[in-house]
């Protein structure tokens, strides 16, 4: 044999050549009624109970949501709620009452659900400047930001869309003529705050405009300490979303009743949105949500009737 085909031979026997002649070694099972019967049954004696247990870990949640965008404008005023939101000489105090129907063990998280709120709208989305959050107004490639970006012919820090529509509600919550304190400390992302936002970015120029969008920021403090525009700049994939506003560190006993003051100054009438509060306790698995459970449980009890179809038929015509 020459050296030429000894070399031939090598190539031949490398694992490229196999692979692209097909001949590399390879696993072929054979899926027989019994494997198939049995990969089904497997299937679903393991997604049936994780199903379940996740079920009751999202049931185990205990959730008081109230719906205040309508009940918090006057009756006068229902009509025509754009004209009363936006009229500063009207007061936007408003109170409710919240019973709590089962023990709620702290931390009790406070979140804001809107409706009907696209924040995934691309021109939305789009309306920000991430290197101005974490660098500040020296920044100035920040075209993206339009028409929210310059203002008096200075740069607005921070500048955008998403940044100019803050939410800026704000709730007091009161037991038995006690003012429950609210933490509003680590409410957002670590990494946001430390690497998304800068440490030594202040507002500057914000809300000056004719047309103020939404909150105010305290131009003192640096942007990563202002959690509330840290957690609203995470915009939600979906119209109907909740936002941590902040947590309560005591525990609220069955039929406590909880009064809320809260400033209804956020306009969501204009485009047919709801304002909700929430309040919420976690399990292991977060907060309350049924879906992964279900998820789990259909897809176990598939398995189980599939497998038990195609017993029926292997035992009627075992060929």
């Amino acid at each position: 044999m020459t050296n030429t085909d000894r070399e031939r031979h090598r190539e031949r026997e490398t694992a490229f050549y196999l692979f692209t002649q097909q001949r590399l070694p390879a696993c072929k099972p054979v899926l027989t009624p019994a494997w198939v019967i049995t990969i089904f049954l497997f299937t679903g004696f393991i997604f049936i109970p994780v199903g379940l247990v996740t079920l009751r870990a999202s049931r185990s949640v205990v959730e008081i949501v109230e719906r205040y965008d309508t009940e918090c404008v006057p009756e006068p005023f229902r009509i025509d709620k754009v004209s009363y939101v936006q009229d500063d000489s009207i007061p936007k105090n408003c109170s409710l009452s919240l019973k709590v129907r089962k023990y709620m063990k702290a931390p009790i998280y406070i979140y804001y659900q809107l409706d009907n709120y696209y924040q995934n709208h691309r021109r939305y989305v789009k309306s920000r400047s991430d290197r101005q959050l974490l660098h500040g107004w020296k920044y100035h490639a920040t075209s993206s930001c339009q028409p929210v970006e310059f203002n008096n012919n200075q740069p607005i820090v921070p500048c955008g869309l998403i940044a100019w529509s803050l939410f800026n509600d704000t709730f007091t919550f009161i037991r038995e003529r006690a003012e429950l304190k609210v933490n509003r400390k680590n409410i957002a992302w670590k990494s946001d705050r430390d690497h998304k936002f800068g440490k030594t970015v202040y507002p500057f120029n914000f809300q000056n405009g004719t047309l103020i969008g939404g909150g105010k920021l305290n131009p003192r403090i640096p942007l990563s300490d202002q959690e509330d525009l840290i957690v609203w700049m995470r915009t939600s994939a979906l119209p109907s979303f909740r936002k941590l506003y902040g947590r309560i560190e005591e525990d609220l006993d069955a039929d406590d009743v909880v009064v809320v003051h809260l400033m209804n100054n956020y306009n969501t009438y204009g485009f047919g949105g709801k304002k909700k509060l929430v309040l919420s306790t976690s399990s292991w698995l977060g907060g309350k949500n049924d879906f992964l459970g279900l998820a789990c449980v259909f897809v176990g009890s598939s398995s189980v009737i599939l497998a038990i179809v195609f017993m029926l038929l292997h035992l009627k015509s075992r060929r």
